[in-house]
């Protein structure tokens, strides 16, 4: 709409829509996960679309509209209820190109809207930063994006070791039913291999339905999970259906 002149800063229409992006009962009604409000502002602040010619301007106070409805769209997310373990990958190559599936987002800040989502929706979370080894990083659920990224980025990393943190969890006696891997398609590992390190992990704490997802966000496809085990899932890109494909699978609905 803004590409074709409807909408031009300060006119009835631009109040409108940042009237309906702010208001929380449609949000609601809705059910609009704060993910998918996240990709439509970087896409309308890009300026561009994805695909063909089309351009435009964006207008400030439509920006900060969609903002202040990403915020407010956390609250249209209901919690699993189980006990997490995200461990993000903070290494430099996370802040390079843009999602498969979702290419206006970087996977560093998918990372930490995700990160915070599972903030301020779940009572029980540990949050890691990883790469050879592991780094506990606080992320409250107060914190804004802005925040989250500042945080990861202040954390010096290497090579990435999909399994640790699995082995830290092991090695801390943590209980954790879910272990959630954002990287963006470095999933290598080092002496012992992810699914392996679930197994472990299991059998040491006794939760045997522990489950791993692991999310190449930049990667076309990967294998990290053993196809006969139940509770390991490869996502390789990530896109708008994301976030409600890993929630019906931790539900364990698919």
């Amino acid at each position: 709409m803004t590409a074709i002149g409807l909408l031009e800063e300060n006119n009835e229409q631009v109040q409108l829509v940042c009237e309906n992006l702010r208001n929380e009962d449609l949000l609601k009604k809705a059910r609009i996960h704060p993910f998918n409000v996240l990709l439509a502002l970087k896409q309308y602040e890009s300026g561009r679309g994805d695909k063909g010619s089309l351009t435009w301007k964006a207008i400030p106070i439509i920006t900060k509209a969609l903002e202040d409805a990403f915020y407010l769209s956390f609250k249209n997310v209901e919690p699993t209820g189980k006990r997490h373990m995200l461990a993000m990958d903070v290494s430099g190559s996370m802040q390079c190109g843009g999602c498969v599936g979702s290419p206006s987002i970087q996977p560093h800040v998918a990372s930490a809207a995700m990160a915070m989502v599972t903030a301020r929706t779940e009572d029980d979370h540990i949050f890691v930063a990883f790469s050879h080894t592991i780094v506990p990083m606080n992320i409250n659920s107060h914190m804004r994006l802005e925040e989250v990224l500042k945080a990861a980025s202040s954390i010096t990393m290497g090579s990435t070791d999909c399994a640790q943190p699995m082995i830290y969890a092991q090695k801390n006696n943590m209980k954790i039913d879910v272990f959630v891997v954002y990287t963006d398609c470095e999933t290598w590992f080092g002496s012992v291999h992810p699914n392996e390190a679930l197994k472990q992990y299991r059998k040491h704490s006794g939760i045997y339905d522990a489950k791993l997802i692991v999310v190449g966000m930049t990667s076309n496809g990967f294998t990290i999970a053993d196809p006969e085990d139940p509770g390991m899932f490869d996502m390789a890109g990530f896109d708008s259906a994301a976030p409600q494909v890993m929630k019906e699978f931790i539900l364990g609905n698919i």
